[in-house]
């Protein structure tokens, strides 16, 4: 049974090593593993203290030896590097009195050949004060051992990728939620964003079920927080305000089934700052059925956005006034033509003599007037009306739902406004020439457009005209 075992068997002489314990005990030496990792020499003594007995055939093949006398001569091949580190614990383990050991440890063949070894080692009845007969087994584990490896690496890999990724990742468990989700299902709801939306607590119910199980270094950079138990502690400071609406639309692609989703979001950073993220959802592979590991992407792309809005505010505005540009009015006066309100009331302003200022005193004192003229207009109307820059001194302001007697109005607030922003320029007045419209049954706006512009001319040749005005009074002329 000893030779034909299928494990490699060591029968061994310990009362060596008996023997020097014996006399480390008489010494004064009372704790061993301090003992022997202060000078790893007294390791290697114990190890040569051992004399082999016997070994099994199943140990001279796993070790590359053609006979005993081979292993023996050639010991100090077999038991070094990394086995004297766990050798300290069987050591340890003996001088406690124990008859029994065991160890995960590392022994190499005859060739070089490195062996991960589960090695387990008894003393046979009989000897157990002598220690002169140690049966030891050794088990090749390599293959298990390298696989455990294998995964321990691809574990620290897939660590280091999740730590040092650029984008804010999050693992998440949502299996509360779908919990809550199939407990609806059951009830018979077949529509669920009519539920939500006559339930809209069943929302607020399913974030409170998050629950946040890692975040990686990124994120806590994202959102200004100094650790993680930080973040998770304020996580409603995160997740709030604009938050419910896509979470909301969230919850209605899980209960189609949709367990991969990217949608825009808005979250916020622990000083209160707003971020637009692009996020990621996906239900980890093998967690399909209960969402228990969820894995989120963020990327911040809020600078994207913000450059978004501006290039489409460029193209909806003029730079120097910050009104709306002549894109814009040309589209709103085409929406208005299909859509309404009607009547839609048309004010059409000029600045006077702007291209007098812009010759005897250069562009810069002619912009500022335009920005004056933008000033008083912007001040002039809410939404839903819009003023518009159409030309280099051209305005329209646009009044859907307004009537004649209630553009006359705005006309003569106008020229208030005008008054009163001279009073604050001593420099050159702000004159403007105006004439209002009102849209009839049936009349195109363009024709409006007309009409309005053809009575702001009829007060701008007005206001040329008038000998009294040697334009640096600031009055405004008016046509209706």
């Amino acid at each position: 049974m000893f030779e034909l075992a299928p494990v490699s068997l060591w029968l061994e002489d310990y009362s060596g090593l008996r023997r020097i314990f014996d006399t480390w005990r008489e010494a004064g030496v009372t704790d061993l593993r301090s003992y022997l990792l202060a000078d790893p020499d007294r390791v290697k003594q114990c190890s040569g203290s051992f004399r082999i007995v016997k070994v099994n055939h199943k140990t001279l093949s796993l070790f590359e030896a053609r006979d005993v006398g081979h292993l023996v001569e050639n010991l100090g091949l077999v038991f070094r590097d990394d086995m004297l580190t766990t050798h300290v614990d069987e050591l340890v383990t003996m001088w406690e009195g124990k008859t029994r050991f065991s160890s995960n440890t590392v022994n190499y063949t005859l060739s070089g050949k490195r062996l991960d070894i589960q090695l387990n080692g008894v003393i046979l009845p009989g000897y157990e004060n002598s220690w002169e007969r140690v049966l030891v087994s050794i088990e090749d584990v390599s293959e298990r051992e390298q696989a455990r490896r294998r995964i321990l690496v691809a574990e620290e890999y897939a660590r280091g990728l999740f730590e040092h990724s650029p984008v804010s990742l999050w693992v998440e468990d949502f299996s509360s939620i779908k919990h809550l989700i199939d407990e609806v299902r059951d009830r018979g709801i077949i529509d669920f964003r009519v539920f939500i939306d006559v339930h809209p607590e069943f929302i607020s119910r399913c974030m409170s079920e998050i629950r946040v199980l890692d975040v990686n270094q990124h994120t806590l950079e994202l959102f200004r927080a100094p650790d993680k138990a930080t973040l998770l502690l304020r996580l409603a400071d995160v997740f709030r305000d604009g938050m419910e609406h896509h979470f909301k639309e969230q919850l209605i692609d899980l209960w189609n089934d949709q367990l991969f989703q990217q949608r825009e979001v808005v979250n916020y950073d622990l000083d209160g700052r707003e971020l637009t993220l692009l996020m990621q959802f996906s239900v980890l592979p093998g967690h399909e059925k209960d969402w228990s590991l969820v894995q989120i992407a963020l990327t911040d792309i809020s600078a994207r956005k913000k450059a978004e809005a501006y290039l489409e505010y460029l193209g909806k505005h003029d730079v120097l006034t910050k009104l709306y540009n002549r894109s814009f009015f040309v589209e709103e006066l085409n929406r208005l033509e299909r859509r309404g309100p009607r009547p839609v009331t048309i004010l059409m302003a000029d600045l006077n003599g702007l291209k007098r200022v812009n010759d005897q005193l250069g562009h810069a004192a002619g912009d500022g007037l335009l920005r004056r003229a933008g000033e008083v207009l912007g001040k002039l109307v809410e939404k839903p009306h819009h003023v518009a820059r159409i030309g280099g001194d051209e305005f329209a302001v646009l009044m859907p739902g307004v009537e004649q007697e209630e553009g006359e109005a705005v006309m003569l607030e106008l020229e208030k406004l005008v008054d009163l922003n001279n009073q604050f320029y001593s420099g050159l007045p702000l004159t403007l020439s105006i004439g209002v419209a009102t849209s009839q049954a049936e009349e195109r706006l363009e024709a409006v457009v007309s009409r309005a512009d053809m009575l702001m001319l009829k007060a701008k040749r007005a206001y040329y005209a008038n000998a009294q005005n040697d334009r640096r009074r600031g009055r405004s002329g008016m046509g209706r």
